[in-house]
């Protein structure tokens, strides 16, 4: 099949409205999985076994099943028990929870390098276990995440496609919808390789450059 430019042109604009809305469900579950992230990791340091062995059981389980299966849960199973979601509230969702259990790996080892001084001058300053947290800990342990969590923001944009299984009419969906329209498949495919290959070394450059920054401040 011969590549038809004119046949790009007409196609971009429903392409780049499917770019738009992978970079938007991308920001929103990079946001639910640092929130979701810091209050599993939290959680799992709790003293009360209660509350750190569940959490922990949780965060294994869900690291050890595919993003593709909770998404399915999420949008058609949960429905059964009366929970209906729209689809890009349920790809946010199933996203930013699955992340959430890396971030949170990511935030216990950044927590572990503050050194134990700083929690023992944190008690002798008489300050409450959420002002330790808030004013001591997280302004020391975030800088060194912020590479790792990145990264973890370059790998969910590249999941994005997986919502598409949901009705999510992100990138490859509308590119998938295109070419079952108009049975031409090498145009639209190829122009999500390339947007995404756009993209994403448009986020290497800025990962490199993070590492570079925060890795000196380390130092």
């Amino acid at each position: 099949m011969e590549w038809d430019w004119a046949f790009v042109a007409v196609i971009t604009p429903t392409l780049l409205a499917g770019l738009k809305l992978t970079l938007l469900i991308t920001l929103l579950s990079a946001i639910v999985a640092a929130v979701l992230g810091l209050a599993f990791a939290i959680a799992r340091r709790s003293s009360n076994r209660f509350i750190s062995r569940p959490v922990g059981a949780m965060v294994q389980f869900v690291r050890g099943t595919p993003l593709l299966v909770q998404l399915y849960f999420i949008f058609y199973v949960l429905p059964d028990a009366g929970i209906l979601l729209p689809p890009l509230l349920a790809g946010v969702i199933g996203m930013g929870l699955h992340y959430a259990t890396y971030t949170a790996e990511v935030y216990r080892a950044g927590i572990e390098t503050v050194p134990k001084g700083q929690w023992e001058a944190a008690r002798a300053a008489n300050l409450t276990m959420r002002q330790t947290w808030v004013h001591v800990i997280i302004p020391q342990a975030v800088p060194p995440m912020i590479p790792a969590l990145a990264n973890y923001l370059i790998a969910m944009f590249k999941e994005t496609p997986l919502l598409s299984a949901i009705t999510v009419l992100e990138l490859m969906n509308q590119a998938k919808s295109v070419a079952n329209s108009s049975y031409r498949y090498v145009e639209p495919m190829t122009m999500v390789g390339v947007l995404f290959l756009m993209i994403s070394l448009v986020s290497v450059v800025m990962l490199r450059w993070l590492e570079h920054r925060f890795g000196r401040l380390e130092k």
